[in-house]
């Protein structure tokens, strides 16, 4: 009772010395101005920091009920690194393609009224997708400084750097080429082929999604699992308060750790090679 009593006392301690010292950080930064569609900058290192902070009470909490050594480096590391490979990862090819089937559908709608594709896409500029905003920010400069079209649209090619949006960009760029001939049908004809691939690209998305919630699932049940046997039968852990036993659950964690991670870098699509090459 009385390690326990220990370990709370030194892990709120420790976590509000650690609240100061963030505290104390974050009142001496300067002012900065936020973009609302954006979010605060800073979120992420926040959330880290509260993270942080959580693992070390619950790494002292569980040190003083265990006598494990070894919960306050890897209760900290869970608390931060399960999330992570629990979660999903960021399939950037959707949201390059939906940006693009929105700004595809823009030019479309604007070259109905007689526009050509270059004066589409400066027109485009005002509502251009958030993920897109700069690269088409960049790309009516380009053309506004006398670029030809093609080289422009190479440059804003090489700066998403997807090779989904290299189809687009080059289908595009031969639209653009031919002037006012079948542009119209041709944006028309792109915008659909978009539409075909994020319908696939989202049934595969769906696909890679089952195994992670059954991992998910087994995750929450074993630690669920785990727990109520540590507080109902906890000598049942006995052996792995010793110096052999801390190596031998470090070993454990770690083999789930990586069997944790290697199922997160199956599940993010392989890099493909790109249609379009700018000039070295």
């Amino acid at each position: 009772m009385n390690l326990a009593l220990a370990g709370l006392s030194g892990a709120l301690l420790l976590g509000g010395i650690l609240g100061i010292g963030l505290g104390v950080r974050g009142t001496t930064r300067p002012h900065r101005r936020i973009r609302p569609s954006l979010g605060a900058p800073g979120t992420p290192r926040r959330r880290r920091n509260l993270r942080l902070l959580v693992g070390l009470a619950l790494g002292f909490v569980v040190f003083a009920l265990t006598g494990w050594v070894l919960a306050l480096l890897l209760v900290p590391l869970a608390v931060i690194g399960v999330p992570y490979l629990l979660g999903n990862p960021e399939n950037r090819d959707i949201r390059v393609l939906e940006a693009l089937d929105r700004w595809v559908r823009t030019l479309a709608a604007t070259m109905v009224t007689g526009h050509s594709v270059t004066d589409a896409i400066r027109t485009s500029r005002r509502n251009a997708p958030e993920l897109l905003r700069e690269p088409v920010n960049l790309l009516v400069s380009r053309l506004n400084d006398r670029w030809s079209t093609r080289d422009a649209l190479q440059e804003f090619a090489d700066r998403l750097d997807s090779p989904d949006a290299d189809a687009v960009i080059a289908a595009l760029s031969l639209a653009a080429h031919r002037g006012g001939t079948g542009a119209t049908r041709t944006l028309g004809a792109i915008a659909e082929s978009i539409q075909d691939q994020l319908r696939a690209l989202r049934e595969i998305e769906a696909e890679r999604a089952k195994p992670r919630v059954v991992v998910r699932q087994v995750t929450g049940i074993s630690a669920v699992v785990l727990i109520a046997a540590l507080l109902t039968s906890g000598a049942y852990f006995d052996p792995y308060r010793t110096p052999f036993g801390q190596v031998l659950l470090a070993l454990l964690i770690a083999g789930y750790a990586g069997s944790l991670l290697m199922l997160r870098r199956l599940a993010v699509p392989r890099r493909r090679d790109r249609i379009l090459r700018g000039t070295p």
